[in-house]
């Protein structure tokens, strides 16, 4: 038996999709999108009689929402190989702190992974006793991804040219490595 908290979030973002050539994606557009994270206790879930409860709300969701409001939303999502880096890079870069980058096309799919590998950061950093069990994104009301496991499994770096550690394996407010 245990307990599980779930946590959604609004945000804004838009994205392009560079390796599906000749499709809808390709072209820039943006959606809004929710995401829920559900956190479960690293160990014993007995309520102690007192307090009962995991952590406090304020405490879990602080930093997350901190990170989804002031980083994620309205941020423009770019694989690490697209070709509109090097335009932010030398005719915008006051603007690459809006840029998050992935490795590979920024797909529903390797964010919930990423976001579950950032907010498992950011929660060991606190450390507080909880991880998040799954991530889910809804990208459109009739379109929903959802990711359980370890993101180490699925994501694939091989393409991504930053650090050893990147941005969605540290506990900082960061989505690029640029």
């Amino acid at each position: 038996m245990s307990f599980e908290i779930c946590f959604t979030r609004r945000y804004c973002m838009a994205h392009r999709l560079f390796n599906i050539r000749n499709s809808r994606c390709f072209v820039p557009h943006g959606h809004n999108e929710f995401v829920k994270v559900y956190l479960v206790s690293i160990g014993n879930d007995t309520l102690d009689g007192g307090v009962n409860m995991m952590a406090p709300f304020a405490v879990l969701k602080q930093v997350w929402h901190q990170w989804i409001d002031d980083h994620v939303d309205h941020s423009l999502q770019l694989s690490s190989q697209d070709p509109m880096l090097d335009y932010f890079k030398t005719r915008e870069s006051e603007n690459l702190a809006h840029l998050m980058i992935t490795p590979g096309d920024p797909t529903t799919e390797v964010l919930a992974a990423l976001f579950m590998s950032k907010i498992n950061a950011l929660m060991a950093d606190q450390g507080l006793a909880v991880r998040c069990r799954k991530v889910e994104i809804e990208e459109t009301p009739t379109n929903t991804v959802s990711f359980s496991g370890d993101a180490k499994d699925v994501i694939s770096a091989a393409h991504y040219d930053g650090p050893e550690t990147p941005w969605w394996q540290r506990p900082d407010m960061t989505i690029n490595d640029l």
